[in-house]
């Protein structure tokens, strides 16, 4: 038994040569037992189109649905209809052969190519499958002492939710009267007790985005006193993703977290790969309760390092969804409808009926959304679409509006 070498001994060992990820094996000594907990961003949404998969998330709404009804455009969870890239699709055909063994020197290679992107140390950065796995273990850890967690309101529900199950206070920030996160308020609603303060930048549901000087002033200023989440998930949606960028103040030593993605504008929602940038001793609090690195797949892996930066694509899908976008605002305003003018991939606008009603009524007719309530108005999220979704969605929305 002494020369055996275990699949653990290996993983760990594996974390090594990737660079960055020496720490992640401590998941797999500290965190037996760790709670797993469901994400209510995916199922606790009336009218996810998840429910033509999954009836019992619909039914348990008490929402009606009809299974022969076509699904014509699927505009509620914020994917990218235009991805993955050619590159990433054939990089996941190259890499199958080879799926059998642990890809212990790709997540090397996809850190280095970060690295030098973002311009910091490997030993900065931690991959998960999608960020969601991130979200989770920074909810636990910074909840589960009971303290607080800042939010705006509304805001991606992610992280807050799960730190609510393991004891944390989940405090709700109002936005400004422009639907901006109202970093004032929130820096005065941080007390003794506050654990963390989360910022998703652009917002989801309203895809407004911060003032970057503002953002930088604020995280400078306030992670001197409390960890500061950044959630950076739709950045790429943005005129300037790298001036944008909290990024750099991990270099400066600030106690921030910034987390991103690749479920969004390239297109690997369903693939599942995400990452934080953060402090060493930061990423060695978070690895206590996620698989992170180790449950990335290795095909996801080779479709991620063929893509990243891939300007082309992401250059092209950017464009198709600016085009996506301005037709639906052309739909809403010759409806009548106002909107918030949207820096992401989805578009919040006021509806004229009950929320829930809303939903069920353009799910009898295909075409799947999202609803939210907020400042006494019921409100409608759509994702932005193929240009053939936009227009089942308008052909719905002509109907009931």
């Amino acid at each position: 038994m002494g020369n055996s070498i275990s699949r653990r001994t290996l993983l760990k060992r594996g974390a090594l040569l990737a660079g960055g990820f020496s720490i992640a094996g401590g998941l797999l000594e500290k965190a037996q037992g760790s709670p797993i907990i469901a994400s209510p961003a995916h199922t606790g949404a009336a009218g996810s189109s998840l429910a033509h998969s999954f009836p019992e998330v619909w039914s348990e709404r008490n929402i009606p649905m009809d299974p022969l009804v076509p699904m014509k455009a699927r505009l509620s969870a914020n994917e990218n209809p235009f991805g993955p890239s050619d590159k990433a699709k054939k990089a996941i055909m190259d890499a199958l052969p080879t799926s059998y063994q642990y890809p212990f020197m790709s997540l090397g290679d996809l850190v280095q190519k970060i690295s030098d992107f973002e311009k910091v140390k490997k030993e900065n950065i931690l991959l998960a499958s999608g960020s969601s796995p991130l979200l989770m273990a920074a909810g636990i850890y910074y909840g589960k002492s009971g303290s607080n967690i800042i939010t705006g309101d509304p805001s991606y529900p992610d992280l807050p939710s799960r730190a609510e199950k393991v004891g944390a206070k989940w405090v709700k920030v109002p936005l400004t009267a422009d639907y901006k996160l109202d970093l004032d308020a929130m820096e005065k609603a941080i007390d003794a007790n506050t654990g963390l303060v989360y910022i998703c930048n652009p917002n989801n549901p309203t895809a407004t985005v911060l003032d970057k000087d503002r953002l930088k002033s604020f995280c400078e200023r306030v992670s001197k006193r409390v960890t500061i989440f950044i959630d950076e998930a739709y950045i790429d949606y943005l005129d300037d993703p790298q001036g944008t960028t909290m990024i750099p103040l991990v270099n400066a030593g600030a106690n921030i977290i910034v987390a991103r993605t690749f479920s969004k504008l390239y297109g690997f929602a369903g693939l599942r790969i995400g990452y934080v940038v953060t402090q060493p001793e930061t990423i060695q609090k978070l690895t206590m309760y996620t698989e992170a690195t180790w449950s990335i797949s290795a095909t996801t892996l080779h479709a991620a390092i063929a893509s990243y930066q891939d300007r082309e694509f992401l250059d092209a899908a950017l464009k198709k969804t600016i085009a996506s976008k301005n037709y639906l605002y052309e739909v809403l305003k010759k409806e009548g409808y106002s909107y918030v003018p949207s820096c992401a991939n989805f578009v919040i606008f006021p509806i004229k009926m009950e929320g829930r009603r809303f939903v069920e009524e353009m799910m009898k007719r295909g075409v799947s959304i999202r609803n939210w309530q907020f400042n006494n108005q019921d409100w409608c999220r759509v994702s932005i679409g193929r240009m053939d979704e936009m227009e089942a969605f308008a052909a719905a929305f002509r109907e009931i509006s």
